[in-house]
């Protein structure tokens, strides 16, 4: 296992990049400690899937050092660096069987037969698979050959991490939640350092121990679930993470308070501003917005059931505001007040949060 170190990486597929635009990857410098599970998170297109096949070794960073542990190892092979790797659709021996293909990667190592049919006897139970080593992998579905994948890449133990690029693509829903849970467990298990690149939200959340969230190839936040949910440092990661999103409201700040639309409203960091942003907004989830008997006058224009609660969209002027309401709690026919927990409202400056 190894901590892995990224420094002052950047990449572009095309030679001689000269503009912004012309880097898949901005500048960036990143540390991962040996035996974490992360994520890497963002839309399509944003560089995740080129930042993992950076540490992999299936690319050399055009900038920038990429270091395991004290070791150099930017123009490494992936074999040199010694790591697995899951792709986003199975890659599987067809004529094998389910046990062969995951005793590959040990007998290709040199690894006693015996501890082969151990490692690989447990792997397979961990992934369901147990029922079915003696059949031709060419035989199972899109989800089982995925499994397969899985399990190639899980059935090492020594290697230096473990890399998942968009893994669930393929498995039905069900299966989703279950795998998830199942690396999760063999994290806590092995703790090898696993990276995790997805654009779904809720798999970053529940796998990773810390999420790096990315847009437009660069690092925007590294955090635990809890906190980019509760303290979203760009409005973008406040947008992309929740569902609904944060509302992002405009506003400015006089004297010392915040002011959105003619209402005062309080913001927890308030008496960071010094007035230097350009386009300045209040960030607050849904979650920590209430209806009350006072405050920022609303109209409910939409109720959208959700199970446990009803989100329920409310405009005042031009703005929407989006806040959760129990069920079972009585709404107001039309007309409402609106309020927003202070200790969960900041103020963000050109998209940072004030600090």
């Amino acid at each position: 296992m190894a901590k892995i170190t990224l420094q002052d990486i950047r990449h572009a597929y095309g030679p001689d990049p000269q503009r912004e635009e012309d880097w898949a990857l901005k500048k960036l410098s990143l540390e991962l400690s040996d035996g974490g599970a992360y994520a890497l998170l963002g839309p399509s297109g944003c560089g995740k899937t080129t930042l993992l096949n950076l540490i992999s070794g299936l690319l050399a960073p055009t900038e920038g050092r990429i270091l395991f542990d004290s070791t150099d190892v930017t123009e490494a092979t992936p074999e040199q660096r010694n790591i697995a790797q899951v792709f986003q659709f199975p890659v599987i021996y067809d004529t094998m069987s389910v046990f062969g293909n995951l005793a590959f990667p040990l007998r290709n190592r040199g690894v006693a037969e015996k501890d082969v049919d151990a490692r690989v006897r447990e792997i397979a139970k961990m992934l369901e698979l147990d029922h079915m080593l003696a059949k031709r992998a060419s035989g199972l579905t899109a989800d089982g050959k995925q499994k397969i994948s899985l399990g190639r890449g899980l059935v090492r133990s020594d290697v230096n991490v473990i890399m998942f690029d968009e893994p669930l693509t393929v498995i039905d829903p069900h299966l989703k939640w279950v795998l998830r849970s199942k690396l999760k467990e063999l994290h806590h298990r092995i703790r090898r350092t696993m990276i995790y690149v997805t654009h779904d939200q809720t798999e970053a959340l529940t796998f990773a121990e810390k999420v790096v969230v990315m847009k437009d190839g660069q690092i925007v936040q590294i955090g635990t679930p809890i906190e980019l949910f509760e303290r979203p440092r760009h409005t973008f990661v406040g947008h992309f993470i929740g569902s609904p999103g944060m509302n992002v409201l405009p506003c400015v700040v006089k004297g010392g308070e915040v002011v959105f639309a003619g209402n005062p409203v309080p913001a927890a960091n308030a008496g960071a501003y010094k007035g230097n942003g350009k386009v300045l907004e209040l960030g607050v989830r849904p979650e920590f917005v209430s209806l009350g008997s006072d405050g920022i006058p609303v109209d409910i224009v939409k109720v959208a059931d959700a199970g446990r609660y009803r989100i329920v969209e409310t405009r005042h002027k031009d703005h929407s505001i989006k806040l959760l309401v129990a069920e079972g709690v009585e709404l107001p026919a039309q007309k409402a007040h609106v309020r927003f927990d202070a200790a969960h409202t900041q103020i963000y400056e050109d998209g940072w949060m004030v600090s």
